[in-house]
């Protein structure tokens, strides 16, 4: 029998009430916490004489800035410099994510491998990656390895242009030159046929059943028509090759060693755990799939491809999603290094203007809507491999 109480006029019972009272006690003590922090912050700030608020973000930074995808110059204002410093963050955290991948499936694939000596020497590179500080991989690849290249002068030529020394990587330029707009309306117009014949193998396939090499099919009309508009225009497409001159080399594209360092740490450090999740993913695929594919007479570069990635992803790619975020949170490392990312001509900014309270602010959001947006391109991603009973 209930014998809960209710009132009559509002229907709630004792026990409702009560919990709705706790639950606004708890809220307003909240608000009177984040209140008083506020209060004491605004207190603070008027005592040391700071200002609060973003209009400094306009004022003249006078930054010198090294690295920078976007002009600049030390009499652009504090946000512009910020603005730099998102650029390089973005840059190098886009590139680690992709090289990142490809070693990690490499590795991950190795773990698995019936070649012993590759399946250990995986094993010893993911254990000594993932049981080192982030922090100590790049200071040994920046003092040790890096350092240890030669001088500009006896750089070591890998091709022509292409040069490497201790004050960094050196390529040629990319130069658009006359009909490169031509260019580029054809490369798209031969990316959208590409396409159209990729989709069309894979409904040829559903209907008949034969199995038409839609990738490879659509990747050789891609580079065809590319090839035919590229000599049609003339070769629209120039290249500054680096030249040595003085002591340094001039023009060209100049990958500086700090860039270089938190780049490759980044890579190999992020790689050992993508490593794992691979292999973790491989494992979780049931025997039985491996067993039918060898019985079949299935090679094993084929069995890896169609059989175990696809079903692995399902497991792979939620911890994976983890481990981009980990890996953009981890580029903020290269203030030890001396690259110009988001935190380091941040904390310069602070350390003229004492605008801590708002720069703190500005990291976490864009650290924030960065993450978000991985999360949410990989959980769009780990919903279309998810199995879907019929």
């Amino acid at each position: 029998m209930n014998t809960t109480k209710r009132n009559p006029k509002s229907g709630l019972s004792a026990e409702s009430l009560g919990s709705l009272i706790l639950q606004a006690s708890v809220l307003l003590a909240v608000l009177g916490v984040a209140y008083l922090l506020f209060a004491n912050t605004q207190k603070n700030l008027e005592i040391r004489g700071i200002e609060s608020g973003f209009s400094f973000l306009w004022h003249e930074a006078g930054l010198p800035i090294g690295d920078s995808l976007i002009d600049y110059d030390p009499s652009r204002g504090y946000g512009y410099a910020f603005l730099v410093g998102v650029l390089n963050t973005l840059l190098v955290s886009a590139l680690a994510i992709v090289f990142s991948t490809v070693l990690g499936i490499i590795v991950g694939v190795s773990r698995v491998s019936n070649n012993w000596l590759l399946a250990k020497c995986a094993s010893v590179y993911v254990e000594t990656l993932r049981n080192l500080p982030l922090l100590l991989t790049l200071f040994f690849v920046y003092t040790v390895v890096l350092a240890s290249l030669p001088h500009p002068r006896d750089a070591i030529e890998l091709a022509e242009g292409y040069y490497i020394s201790k004050r960094g990587i050196y390529l040629p330029r990319p130069l658009a030159e006359d009909g490169f707009a031509v260019f580029t309306v054809a490369a798209l117009v031969a990316l959208g046929l590409a396409l159209v014949f990729w989709r069309w193998a894979r409904a040829y396939k559903v209907r008949t059943g034969r199995s038409v090499p839609g990738f490879w099919g659509g990747l050789v009309i891609l580079v065809i028509l590319c090839a035919l508009s590229y000599v049609a225009t003339d070769r629209p497409i120039g290249s500054e090759l680096p030249v040595y001159k003085g002591f340094n080399f001039k023009g060209g594209l100049a990958l500086k060693p700090e860039f270089a360092a938190l780049l490759i740490g980044l890579v190999l450090y992020t790689a050992a755990f993508i490593g794992e999740n691979v292999r973790s993913g491989i494992q979780s695929v049931h025997a039985g799939q491996i067993e039918a594919a060898n019985a079949l007479g299935v090679s094993r570069g084929v069995v890896i491809r169609q059989v175990l990635l696809p079903q692995a992803l399902r497991v792979t790619i939620p911890a994976t999603t983890n481990d981009y975020a980990s890996l953009v949170k981890n580029s903020s490392l290269a203030v030890a290094i001396g690259y110009p990312d988001m935190v380091s001509i941040g904390g310069t900014i602070i350390g003229q203007n004492g605008q801590a309270i708002e720069i703190i602010a500005m990291w976490m959001a864009v650290y924030l809507t960065i993450n978000l947006i991985i999360s949410l391109g990989m959980n769009v991603l780990n919903a279309r491999v998810q199995i879907v009973e019929r």
